[in-house]
């Protein structure tokens, strides 16, 4: 460990009036966060954007008392960490100006060169949104994703819960520190989650659950992924956050669409409407506006004699696609007499086998 750097990062951080930004500019400019705790205010002032009242507290005896238990507490639990300027951060995250300058976690995280999604919702999720969910992630399981949520009520436990049933790892981020568990209810998944990822969070041992800690925790589910999935939200809430945050980050959003008087469709509704969010029916959408299909024939060129190892009702597909060309993915549900939800994991195996194809607007042919 080193414990110079964590502890003036942690100092920085504690810092009652600097964020994350301004910490990073600090270090930027003078080189080192060991460095800005010994430069001469009056240099750290002429710093661009970095007034009295953020520096005021560096040299606050309490808050580097704090800072040393904190770093008792990491040793003590064997919590692990991560400084955003080091090789072992989070790469995606690395690239947001707010993200954490320190990382804690728990777990068996592993996230380099991997595919990695948010799905968010609202924690009273309904039966119709808990199903879309389970089928969503059931049909991502053959490119093996990593699936991050808040851990909360609703939609975040039902995502956690199906990428655990599915074998995948799964990250859950905390608005609180790593020495307790919100909703206390959820405690109870806290071993699945960890021997299938595990654990972020920002927070120290000493913040307690606050409401006010979400936005926080918001940020880094929005920046740990290459797109944000919401499947139910009203009209305000948590995830509508979430997908603010990652649009304002340039990462893809994707919303389920709902009926207009849904209440819990009128926030994926508006983020549809305003151009803020993809539309997504299945997890052939994303794969498709993702690319991910794309890599995947790179990796595994086109092989004729792949049709052999087709199920039967592949096989059923395969032929109508062969026989009446592209079609919509309702149509080769409906001709083909398979339930839609079906219709869409057995395309994405066919498609992984290399024998047919998506397209733009939901369509599909035969390679």
């Amino acid at each position: 460990m080193n414990q110079t750097k964590l502890r003036s990062l942690l100092i920085l951080k504690k810092a009652p009036n600097l964020g994350d930004s301004s910490i990073k500019k600090l270090i930027n400019t003078v080189g080192s966060a060991e460095g800005v705790l010994k430069e001469k205010p009056s240099r750290l002032l002429k710093i661009h954007g970095i007034g009295a009242h953020k520096i005021k507290d560096l040299g606050n005896k309490e808050i580097q008392i704090l800072a040393d238990q904190e770093i008792r507490f990491v040793e003590d639990h064997n919590i692990q960490f991560s400084m955003y300027d080091e090789p072992g951060y989070p790469s995606k995250l690395k690239h947001c100006i707010d993200s954490p300058v320190v990382l804690f976690s728990r777990g068996n995280i592993q996230l380099q060169d991997r595919k990695i999604i948010s799905i968010v919702g609202t924690r009273k999720v309904t039966s119709h949104g808990v199903r879309f969910c389970e089928e969503f992630i059931e049909q991502l399981a053959p490119l093996n994703p990593v699936i991050v949520s808040g851990f909360a009520y609703g939609v975040d436990i039902t995502a956690h819960k199906a990428a655990i049933h599915y074998k995948l790892q799964t990250v859950a981020c905390l608005a609180h520190g790593l020495n307790q568990i919100y909703p206390k209810t959820h405690k109870k998944y806290m071993e699945d989650v960890e021997n299938n990822g595990g654990f972020f969070t920002d927070f120290w041992s000493t913040d307690t659950f606050d409401r006010k800690n979400f936005l926080g925790r918001n940020r880094i589910i929005a920046g740990l992924s290459e797109a944000t999935v919401v499947i139910e939200s009203a009209g305000k809430g948590g995830s509508l956050v979430t997908a603010d945050i990652a649009h304002s980050y340039h990462r893809e959003v994707f919303a389920v669409p709902g009926r207009p008087t849904d209440t819990l469709s009128k926030g994926c509704n508006t983020l549809i409407k305003t151009q803020k969010a993809q539309m997504l029916t299945s997890a052939a959408d994303l794969i498709y506006m993702l690319g991910w299909e794309l890599s995947k024939k790179k990796e595994k060129p086109v092989q004729k004699q792949l049709f052999v190892e087709l199920e039967e009702e592949e096989k059923i597909v395969y032929n109508f696609l062969k026989e009446n060309g592209k079609e919509l993915l309702d149509v080769i549900a409906l001709q083909c007499n398979i339930p839609t939800f079906k219709i869409a994991a057995l395309l994405l195996n066919m498609e992984l086998k290399g024998v047919v194809r998506p397209l733009p607007g939901k369509l599909f042919e035969v390679v």
